[in-house]
């Protein structure tokens, strides 16, 4: 029984894990398929390629298919806490990959969900070392978060400013007419359309104003975009100033596989499992 107990810590380390060669190769071996899997779905749904080559596209990605099932249910297996990592993130992840296929057994159109897959390349972090990016990117996630109210309060105020916008604009440009027919702003959803692309400096200009008014209200609006731009990049780039702290390791929790872990750190950042 302690033997076999040793060999599915053994295995979970492999499969966990990106410290040992076995790791390693088990992670890289992993990202092949899924981009050959990704790579196979979109070649698929090419019409020229899928009349020549559809059979045999359609038997590869059950292969892989197959090697996704049996790798989510080792990582079940192996997890010290199964149902916590089955709740984590790349618990979902993992699950979702291989449901599309049995999904398109049943619903048509199913199948083409599997680029879903691409999510899980995310995990190339912990296979090149770079724990310092999943840090980067767990950072970014708490800036966020942390300046969810100030993001909201600017949101609110440009969603106001295009509203405006959009309603003067219709004003101004909804009683041009042409042969007969209104052009352009033909209504204050249409305008408030066009308000968003021009306060965010996109400007698609499939809607133009023609009259002086309406023109210079553009001028004005596309010079208060590019006033407003630095307001979020401001926001977050501050909190991240105050989130940043430490350089994580990438070792990963036993209970429910997250990494970004502190080196002094006894218990997982996530769900409080004690780490090894």
């Amino acid at each position: 029984m302690a033997k076999w107990s040793a060999q599915r810590e053994r295995l979970r380390e492999i499969i966990f894990e990106a410290e040992t060669p076995a790791g390693r190769f088990f992670d890289v071996t992993l990202l092949w398929c899924i981009s050959l899997s990704v790579i196979a779905v979109m070649l698929e749904s090419v019409q020229e390629i899928h009349a020549v080559w559809g059979d045999f596209l359609y038997a590869v990605e059950w292969v892989f298919t197959s090697i996704f099932t049996i790798e989510y249910g080792l990582r079940l297996w192996t997890s010290r806490k199964p149902l916590r990592y089955a709740r984590s993130f790349f618990g979902v992840v993992d699950l979702i990959s291989v449901l599309p296929s049995y999904i398109g057994l049943f619903v048509a159109g199913g199948h083409a969900l599997m680029v879903i897959r691409v999510l899980r390349l995310l995990r190339i972090f912990r296979v090149l070392k770079m724990a310092r990016h999943i840090a980067g990117a767990d950072m970014l996630m708490r800036a966020l978060y942390s300046s969810r109210a100030k993001i909201t309060v600017f949101f609110t105020v440009v969603l106001t400013i295009t509203l405006i916008s959009g309603t003067l604009m219709y004003m101004v440009e909804g009683t041009h007419w042409v042969d007969g027919e209104r052009q352009g702003f033909t209504s204050i959803p249409i305008s408030v359309y066009w308000a968003i692309v021009t306060v965010t400096t996109l400007g698609f200009g499939d809607i133009t104003p023609v009259t002086p008014l309406g023109q210079l209200l553009t001028s004005a609006l596309v010079l208060t975009g590019y006033a407003i731009l630095a307001v979020p990049t401001g926001i977050v780039t501050a909190e991240i100033i105050g989130a940043s702290a430490g350089n994580p390791t990438s070792e990963a929790c036993p209970s429910c596989g997250v990494h970004g872990h502190l080196p002094d750190a006894r218990f997982c950042r996530r769900c409080g499992g004690k780490l090894d």
